[in-house]
């Protein structure tokens, strides 16, 4: 795992969709994971700006609300919609997300992960993470090998999600569909975004805690290929920071993101 501080959101951000660019560039066809979420609109705003073709990009997103449609203006799709996929150059039939309208939500969630076969598996998986240190929607006690299925959402992520329903918790879904932790494990490479004071908790027990199903994000520590980007103020509980710095200093893969970020 590799731990990226940057001074601020912005350059958190920045970062973010530099790292993006540059796999999209070099893979015009890659198998893209992608999350929701506050701090995913700035990252869809940059690679909008940025002009980097989606063309030959498949997407899978990493969950969607059950029992919402995707023209609810509170479902996944109609964010993804919104924020990225309408103002790229990506096919609509390159996009996916779980179906959380399906009659037989098992089956849709097993149709999921034959879909992400069928594409060769995901190069890229973009991560968030909640105020409980899920990654997804794998609430605390999910299985560390856990597969795409339907999950219950707890009165916590339920009111960390309130914002985007006018600010009543109990206008949030209370299901959810979500790839599973052995699911997104299974990614060639993990690119985690944090920012802000509120998520220093959570990003100290996921990057420096123990492995523990009680904070699904703790996984990302079994991957071989990993990068978590933070600002300072998420990075604020982490007591390895003289190690991460040096690290994002002198290692040679990261020569032309630091000549970018010091401009």
């Amino acid at each position: 795992m590799e731990v990226i501080i940057r001074p601020d959101r912005l350059s958190a951000v920045d970062l973010t969709v530099r790292l993006i660019e540059k796999r999209l560039r070099d893979k015009p066809d890659l198998v893209l994971g992608l999350a929701t979420g506050r701090t995913m609109e700035a990252v869809y705003a940059g690679l909008v700006a940025s002009g980097v073709s989606f063309a030959r990009c498949r997407t899978f997103n990493l969950d969607e609300y059950i029992g919402l449609p995707a023209t609810n203006p509170n479902s996944y799709a109609h964010y993804m919609h919104t924020h990225l996929f309408s103002k790229v150059d990506i096919d609509p039939a390159n996009t996916h997300l779980p179906y959380g309208m399906a009659p037989d939500l098992k089956l849709a969630a097993r149709e999921y992960e034959d879909r992400i076969a069928a594409a060769g598996g995901i190069d890229l998986q973009l991560l968030g993470i909640g105020q409980a240190g899920h990654i997804g929607f794998n609430e605390p006690l999910s299985a560390l090998m856990s597969r795409t299925r339907d999950k219950s959402l707890t009165p916590a992520t339920r009111q960390q999600n309130a914002g985007m329903f006018g600010g009543d918790a109990q206008a949030v879904p209370s299901r959810a569909l979500t790839m599973g932790v052995g699911t997104i494990l299974e990614a060639r490479e993990l690119l985690l975004l944090a920012c802000g004071a509120a998520k220093a908790g959570v990003i100290a027990s996921a990057v420096e805690g123990p492995l523990t199903s009680r904070v699904s994000a703790s996984a990302i520590q079994l991957h071989p290929s990993c990068k978590v980007v933070l600002d300072d103020d998420a990075a604020a509980e982490l007591t390895g920071r003289e190690y991460y710095d040096f690290v994002f200093s002198n290692e040679p893969e990261w020569a032309e993101f630091r000549e970018e970020t010091d401009r």
